[in-house]
């Protein structure tokens, strides 16, 4: 069976897809159908937050799937709510809202800010920001502040405006004239090239949105669940949102999102105003629990060890202009080659990278160990410096 010629034969052509076929691996290291091995720095795009065929986790899923695998949320299942609890009680959430990946999160979180505005007075408009990427829906699209990411898929929806990032005044000029319901943001923006709001800058939106009733929500599907050194980066920020989305790494390679209420949202949404079939899927939920369980403050603390060892390797390093980035999400800037042709590079001798506009982008899973981290950077200077 030729899996290249069946890919290209049957499924539709939405992905630029590396010439490699993977069939297996474990932890950091993959597998392709030669026999090769290869250093995972991509993590499935922060989603195998364990790595490849996790002793752990594979127990879980297997576990929960020879219980109950579906039943529909008419019923009440363990998994979910104990994932719903562990959620809540370790960010401050009031109440969860479970879908299958990023875009239906921030799909939610867009439908409660629109109904939150019949309370608040404001309209149903929602700014976001330039640079910014939430999705592949035309609701989520509408919301993304990328033109690329626009052409071709108009009309798109009414009500979404994009500020500049890092900029107060302009955010505070357009929330005059918008008067929005919410103000939507990525505290990296993952696909707009790695790029870190200022903690000032976030803080002055937490303070605005606060004056104006006006709820602050956080696009969390990337930076979440350990990815930057703590559970989520808006504790890294020490604010409080109203809403936060997240997927990826949550269920650690299953397909989940979460919308996460607190306590100006936690009752916006009421019976049949939201629905997902597979929303908190037991055998999702379950794989999600095993995964939030192990995300401890060691771990954490590893995870900042770790990003630290990358950062001071690579900064000053030939080859690099900049490092951006927190924990685990890690972007940088090459000055000799473009980042895709490094990419490119890297993965003939055995290490997968990522890109991100014209970033090198690393999303390992947070428990690769330091042998495969010293064996990539090496890799991955050689081929920065030509």
């Amino acid at each position: 069976m030729n899996t290249k010629f069946l890919d290209k034969t049957y499924i539709s052509n939405t992905y630029k897809r590396f010439d490699v076929v993977f069939t297996h691996g474990s932890g950091a290291l993959l597998f392709d159908d030669q026999g090769k091995e290869y250093i995972d720095l991509s993590g499935g795009i922060a989603v195998n937050t364990f790595g490849i065929n996790d002793e752990e986790w594979v127990a879980a899923v297997c576990a929960q799937a020879k219980k109950l695998q579906h039943v529909s949320n008419l019923y009440f299942t363990e998994p979910q709510t104990k994932l719903a609890e562990i959620l809540c009680s370790r960010t401050g959430a009031k109440k969860v809202f479970f879908s299958n990946s990023g875009a239906e999160a921030n799909e939610c979180m867009i439908k409660a800010a629109r109904k939150y505005s019949s309370v608040s007075g404001n309209t149903s408009n929602i700014i976001t920001l330039k640079n910014s990427f939430h999705g592949r829906t035309i609701t989520t699209l509408s919301a993304t502040g990328q033109e690329n990411y626009h052409k071709d898929f108009g009309p798109f929806l009414d009500g979404f405006f994009h500020a500049e990032a890092n900029n107060f005044s302009d955010m505070e000029t357009l929330v005059e004239s918008a008067k929005p319901c919410g103000i939507m943001i990525e505290l990296i923006q993952g696909e707009g090239g790695i790029y870190v709001l200022e903690k000032e800058y976030v803080k002055q939106l937490e303070a605005l949105c606060k004056e104006k009733d006006i709820l602050l929500m956080i696009d969390e599907v990337q930076t979440g669940n350990g990815r930057t050194g703590q559970l989520y980066a808006f504790q890294e920020y020490d604010i409080n949102p109203d809403l936060v989305s997240t997927a990826k790494g949550l269920a650690g390679g299953l397909p989940m999102g979460a919308t996460l209420m607190f306590e100006k949202a936690e009752n916006v949404l009421g019976a049949g105003d939201h629905g997902s079939t597979f929303g908190g899927n037991p055998v999702a939920a379950a794989a999600a629990v095993s995964v939030l369980s192990r995300i401890d403050d060691r771990l954490l603390s590893d995870v900042k060890a770790k990003s630290r060892y990358i950062i001071d390797s690579l900064n000053n390093a030939e080859g690099v202009c900049e490092v951006s980035g927190l924990g685990l999400m890690l972007g940088i800037l090459p000055s000799k080659a473009e980042a895709k042709d490094i990419v490119e590079n890297c993965l003939k001798r055995g290490v997968l990278l990522l890109t991100a506009k014209d970033r090198i982008r690393l999303l390992p899973p947070l428990n690769i160990g330091m042998n495969h981290i010293k064996k990539a950077m090496a890799i991955l200077k050689e081929e920065l410096a030509k």
